[in-house]
């Protein structure tokens, strides 16, 4: 059995080592590969400043590299007794390197460790979502400039209100989406610090490069407050859950639409078959349950959020145990939202308009607004006037628009949509996530360069 890394040699309940291990084993899979790659930086850096002798320095690296690649490829497992992934890593490189394997943790604690590694999978994970978000807002976009021009009746309080146009719909939730991705950059530089060498919250007495761990790992800089280091679990994972929730808040409204507008009574859309499925019981029904589960889903990521506030909320300064539960909730909103953002991606392309019904519902009552714009552009009378104007035509059965005046000619009216605007932006992101990841990959390459 491996010896866990706080024994002492007491006695211990096992139902109590149990219940504290909780589900460690299986979650921080996911945290392997960025643990081994902060060990490999920390074992680095000691063997520059000569905590640590420059050869077993860099046979810890050349080591916690393979450890790397085998935890990507899911063949680096973590047995209950060890309880979690530091005593695994440790273990590995113990059995592999003998007593060089017990000097990687010296000069930190798990809880810094444990710290950096989830700060880079951040890092990572921001990327991998922009990207998922950045192609959904494009989709967004190809449907806006394919059906630019085809009408879809305008509603307020889910009563017909204004003409709109499918374009303009599509166009509204690819500038949502843009906003959010408009905000990667400040939330990245709230995760540019590393925080190693902070060991369990108050420094070691060591004279650690924390700047040259920091520069390793490609941070900008060090968080330098070790007691905020500690402080921070759980306000980070906030910050990128709440910009998880926004871009998840914009979705939803974009499935209840697409819900709404499929059904028999509006007629509007039809969904792709390959995201519809039958009922047990009625022939005839074919049910919009990936709409349904991924409208559910945008709820769910909220709720994920909200149990993280409450894990995070309530607690005095420094690490307290309680912060482990953080992380199963984090790592599972992670992968719910790319799960969400790529349905949705799927989902688009594959929308079929119908668009005789939609120029059904485009009634006269629509041009209520434009009708009384006419009227004071062309007659020159006070917006009032004219409003009760048309309201009087409407009330006595009178009203017929003139459909064909249009003076919609600002910035986000259906006849200048703006998607050249938004597909500039958009590409914009993709070159700031594309650099960011080249900036990433030449970090780590020069980090694991550093070996006999």
């Amino acid at each position: 059995m491996a010896e866990r890394l706080w024994s002492k040699g007491l006695p211990l309940d096992e139902r109590l080592h149990r219940f504290t291990v909780g589900e460690d084993p299986l979650t921080d899979l996911a945290l392997l590969p960025y643990d081994a790659e902060a060990s490999a930086a920390h074992a680095r850096m000691l063997g520059e400043t000569g905590l640590l002798p420059e050869a077993e320095a860099k046979a810890l690296v050349a080591q916690l590299r393979i450890l790397k690649e085998a935890a990507c490829k899911g063949q680096l497992v973590i047995a209950q007794e060890q309880e979690d992934g530091h005593t695994a890593l440790e273990a590995a490189l113990t059995e592999a390197l003998g007593d060089t394997g017990k000097r990687v943790h010296l000069g930190r604690s798990r809880n810094d460790q444990v710290m950096v590694a989830l700060r880079l999978l951040m890092r990572d994970q921001l990327l991998e979502l922009g990207v998922a978000a950045t192609q959904l807002a494009h989709a967004f976009v190809a449907l806006a400039t394919r059906y630019e021009a085809s009408p879809l009746p305008g509603y307020t309080h889910l009563r017909r209100a204004m003409p709109s146009t499918w374009g303009q719909w599509g166009a509204a939730f690819a500038e949502g989406l843009l906003e959010d991705l408009e905000a990667l950059p400040s939330l990245w530089q709230r995760l540019d610090r590393c925080p190693l060498g902070a060991a369990a919250g108050f420094g070691v007495p060591l004279p650690l490069d924390r700047a040259r761990t920091a520069e390793l790992l490609a941070f900008s800089r060090v968080q330098s407050s070790p007691i905020d280091v500690m402080n921070s679990r759980g306000r980070h994972e906030l910050a990128v859950l709440a910009w998880i929730v926004s871009m998840a808040g914009t979705l939803e409204k974009a499935l209840w639409d697409l819900s709404l507008y499929s059904t028999q009574e509006f007629g509007f859309v039809t969904l792709p078959d390959a995201f519809t499925t039958g009922s047990s019981i009625m022939p005839q029904k074919r049910n919009p349950d990936a709409v349904e589960l991924a409208r559910a889903r945008c709820r769910e990521l909220r709720g994920l959020s909200a149990l993280l506030a409450h894990l995070a909320g309530g607690l005095p300064s420094s690490y307290h145990r309680d912060l482990q539960f953080l992380k199963k909730p984090f790592l599972e909103a992670l992968v719910k939202g790319r799960e969400l953002l790529d349905v949705c991606s799927r989902l688009l392309p594959g929308l079929e308009l119908r668009e005789v019904a939609c120029q059904l519902a485009c009634t006269d009552d629509l041009y209520a607004a434009q009708e009384a714009y006419r009227l004071v552009a062309e007659q020159g009378i006070p917006f009032r006037d004219a409003y009760k104007a048309v309201a009087g035509q409407i009330q006595s059965g009178s009203f017929h628009p003139n459909r064909n005046f249009s003076a919609n000619t600002h910035l986000g009216s259906a006849n200048r949509l703006g998607l050249a605007e938004t597909s500039a932006a958009l590409a914009a992101t993709e070159t700031w996530i594309q650099t960011r990841r080249e900036q990433l990959q030449t970090a780590t390459e020069r980090l694991f360069a550093w070996t006999l």
